[in-house]
């Protein structure tokens, strides 16, 4: 758990504490109604791309004005941001910590995988915003770009550290390289997606399921239930 500086304590408020809850409650509504923005506009984004993105058209999915989304988001580039902040996070929730319950080693590599597979079923029709958003930022530097970047490493470098941990346990050859491992299996999901959406080729998932296994027999794992 990181650690965290104790907060200065703060001089006792002389408003009313009615004024201070109707404050409270005021921001409360602010931060639901701001959520509530990003949501639509993540839903948005798996069918336009970020770029397909702009607080006019978000303004008319989410049945708001237009500077009613403004005063949340005062530009584009911060929409997109959120936007992206909101995927990871959702990511993270169902495919990382959904993993954490699994033993160390390649069981934690094969629940990764699975629940990666699983998010992977479910947006061959909507669409995935790192890959898309690979694709429309990938030579447009930038702070869109970056939230993309660092996200995807983020979650890569929790690939690689599950690998290791499946290697320091005996599960895998105590040479495997396990950028390469990890480079293999990312690339078995980017397959599956120009595959599956763009190719709309039939058995993809099956195939993507195959090469995970041919990886691991390769590095000399053994299949752990």
């Amino acid at each position: 758990m990181p650690l965290t500086r104790p907060s200065a304590k703060r001089p006792r408020s002389s408003a009313p504490s009615s004024a201070r809850s109707s404050v409270g409650r005021v921001s409360q509504k602010g931060q639901q109604t701001k959520q509530a923005i990003v949501d639509a506009a993540l839903g948005l984004a798996t069918q336009v791309g970020l770029e397909g993105l702009s607080i006019g058209v978000l303004a008319e999915v989410a049945h708001m004005s237009k500077s009613g989304v403004f005063a949340h988001f005062g530009s584009r580039e911060e929409l997109q941001i959120s936007v992206i902040h909101q995927y990871f996070a959702q990511f993270e929730h169902d495919v990382f910590y959904a993993a954490l319950s699994q033993p160390r080693g390649l069981p934690r590599v094969q629940a990764l995988f699975a629940n990666w597979m699983k998010l992977v079923a479910e947006e061959i029709q909507a669409g995935c915003i790192f890959i898309s958003g690979a694709v429309e930022f990938d030579d447009r530097p930038g702070p869109v770009r970056d939230a993309l970047a660092t996200s995807v490493q983020i979650w890569l470098g929790a690939m690689n550290r599950a690998v290791v941990m499946a290697r320091s346990c005996g599960h895998l050859r105590a040479d495997v390289n396990e950028e390469q491992m990890v480079f293999e299996i990312h690339g078995l999901i980017l397959a599956l997606h120009y595959e599956a959406r763009f190719l709309k080729k039939p058995g993809s998932i099956e195939r993507a399921n195959t090469g995970f296994q041919n990886i691991l027999a390769r590095y000399g794992a053994t299949t752990v239930s």
